[in-house]
C-alpha cells in the first residue's frame, strides 16, 4: 500500500486542526472565517525500453485559513500539522486582513445555500496498488505498444495511483470533508524511422482501479494510434467541415466554460458577456455540468465554500442558461452562487467547473462524416488558440484528411481557425460519449471552418 491504511483514510485529525484555526481566528478579531485542510499523496512509476526511468511519490497535508473582517479578507496557509501555531497564525492573518483593500463582495457563503446532507460518491478505492504492482502495469502496458508492428520505440508508459480530498469548516457552522482516490495509466508510442518518426499516446485515469482500461489496451491503442499517423501529407488551405475526435472535442466545451466563468463576465473580460438567454448552439444541444457524478474524474459534494452541488444544464435547447459563480462573483453581478467555488490553501475562493459533458447526438460517427466530400477529422491539438475577448478561434493540429466520407490520409502541420460563436453555432454531436476525461463530449462536426495549410 502507498501508505497505513489507518493514517491514510482517516481526516479527523485534519478537522481538528481546521476547526482549531477557525476558532484562533475570531478570538484574533475576525469577524468570520474558513480553513482548507488538503490532503494530497500520490505516487508513479514511469519505464521506458523495459527500465524504471522515473520513480515519484509525495505526501503531504496542508492548511489554508481565510478571515473577513468586515469586507477585508486576507489567506495564509502551512503545513505543520501539530496545531500549536494557530493563535500565531490566526493573529498574522487578521493583522494581514486589517491591512487589505477593502472588497464589497468578499464573504463566506450564505447559510441557507450549505450542504446539509453529503451524498455518497463513491470516489475512493481503498484497494491502492504496490510500488510493484504500479511497475507491471507500466510494463505491460510499453510491451502491448511495442508488439504493434511498426512501431519503433517507446515514449514511455507509466502507471499512478493517489489519494486527494480536502476538509472545510467555516465560521458559521459548515464542517465537511472528503477523499478521493486516483488511478492512471499511459503509454507514448513512436513509429517509423528518422525524419518519418510519428507518436501517439493513450491513456487512462478513473477513481477505482477496476475502472482502469487494461494496460494491453492501452498500449496497443498507443501503438496503432502512432502507426496511423505515418507519412502524413500536406494540405491546401480551403473552409471545410471539420470533425473533433472525442479526445479533443471536450476543448471545444472548455472554452465555453471559460467564456461564461463568473470571474470573466464580471471583469468584462469575455466574448458571451451579453449572451445570456441567448441561443448560442442548435436546438437540443445541452452542456451539463455534474458535480455529483459517482466516480466522476472532479465530483465533490461541496464546494470550495461548503456549497452543496447540483447537476446545471449550462447550456440547455442551445441556449445558455447560467454562468458559472461561486460567492464572490455572484454578489458582484447581482446573481446567486451556483456552487462553483474552487480553491487550494493559499487562495480565496474563485469559480470553476467541474465534471462537464456535451449530451450524445442521434448520429453515429460514421453517418456524421458519411456526407463529407472534402473535410479534416482532427485528432490532436497544439496549443491554447482562443481568444476569450473576441472569441476568435486558431490552433495547431494534425489528423486525417476526409474523402468521400472516410478518413483517407494522415494530415500534419496545419491550422484550422474560426470564431467560437459560429463553431457553437454549427456543432453537431455524434451519438459515441463516454465518460472517460473530466471534460467528455462525443464525436463532434463543425461547419466551415478554415483549414491553413500550405
Amino acid at each position: 500500500m502507498l501508505a497505513p491504511v489507518a493514517d491514510l483514510f482517516d481526516q479527523t485529525a485534519l478537522t481538528d486542526r481546521a476547526e482549531r484555526l477557525v476558532k484562533a481566528a475570531l478570538a484574533a478579531g475576525a469577524d468570520a472565517a474558513d480553513a482548507v485542510a488538503v490532503r494530497g499523496l500520490s505516487q508513479s512509476i514511469e519505464v521506458r525500453d523495459g527500465q524504471v526511468e522515473e520513480s515519484e511519490s509525495s505526501e503531504g497535508d496542508d492548511l489554508g485559513l481565510r478571515v473577513l473582517v468586515g469586507h477585508r479578507q486576507a489567506v495564509v496557509s502551512t503545513n505543520d500539522m501539530s496545531g500549536d501555531g494557530s493563535r500565531m497564525l490566526a493573529e498574522r492573518a487578521v493583522a494581514m486582513a486589517r491591512a487589505a483593500s477593502e472588497d464589497r463582495f468578499a464573504g463566506l457563503a450564505d447559510a441557507s445555500q450549505l450542504a446539509r446532507d453529503l451524498p455518497d460518491l463513491d470516489l475512493i478505492d481503498r484497494n491502492l496498488p504496490s510500488v510493484q504492482q504500479l511497475e507491471a502495469m507500466a510494463r505491460q502496458a510499453e510491451q502491448a505498444g511495442l508488439a504493434v508492428k511498426g512501431v519503433t520505440k517507446s515514449g514511455g508508459a507509466s502507471a499512478s495511483a493517489g489519494i486527494g480530498g480536502m476538509v472545510l469548516v467555516t465560521s458559521h457552522g459548515f464542517r465537511g470533508a472528503y477523499l478521493g482516490s486516483s488511478h492512471g495509466i499511459s503509454m507514448t508510442a513512436i513509429a517509423g524511422e528518422g525524419t518519418g518518426m510519428e507518436r501517439d499516446y493513450d491513456y487512462s485515469s478513473t477513481r477505482h482501479g477496476s475502472d482502469l482500461e487494461s494496460p494491453d489496451k492501452i498500449g496497443r491503442s498507443a501503438g496503432e494510434r502512432a502507426i496511423e499517423r505515418l507519412n502524413p501529407r500536406k494540405v491546401t488551405t480551403r473552409k471545410v467541415p471539420v470533425v473533433f475526435d472525442p479526445r479533443v472535442a471536450g476543448s471545444l466545451v472548455s472554452h465555453l466554460a471559460s467564456a461564461i466563468n463568473g470571474a470573466s463576465i464580471a471583469r468584462k473580460t469575455s466574448f458571451l458577456r451579453e449572451k445570456m438567454g441567448h441561443k448560442l448552439f442548435a436546438d437540443g444541444i445541452r452542456i451539463i455540468d455534474d458535480p455529483l457524478r459517482p466516480r466522476g474524474l472532479r465530483s465533490h459534494p461541496f464546494d470550495g465554500e461548503g456549497v452543496a452541488g447540483k447537476t446545471l444544464a449550462l447550456i440547455d435547447d442551445g441556449v445558455l442558461t447560467t454562468w458559472i459563480l461561486d460567492c464572490g462573483t455572484a454578489r458582484e453581478l447581482g446573481l446567486t452562487t451556483t456552487g462553483h467555488a474552487q480553491r487550494g490553501v493559499s487562495s480565496s475562493p474563485s469559480p470553476g467547473a467541474s465534471n462537464l459533458h456535451l449530451e450524445a447526438g442521434v448520429l453515429t460517427p460514421a453517418e456524421l462524416i458519411d456526407d463529407i466530400k472534402d473535410g479534416f477529422y482532427v485528432t490532436d491539438l497544439i496549443g491554447s488558440g482562443a481568444n476569450m475577448v473576441t472569441g476568435d478561434y486558431s490552433r495547431g493540429a494534425s489528423g486525417f484528411w476526409i474523402e468521400n466520407g472516410k478518413r483517407s490520409y494522415a494530415v500534419s502541420e496545419v491550422t484550422i481557425a474560426g470564431n467560437l460563436l459560429d463553431i457553437f453555432r454549427s456543432m453537431t454531436p455524434a451519438s459515441d460519449l463516454t465518460f472517460k476525461y473530466g471534460i467528455n463530449a462525443p464525436t463532434v462536426r463543425i461547419e466551415g471552418l478554415t483549414v491553413a495549410g500550405q
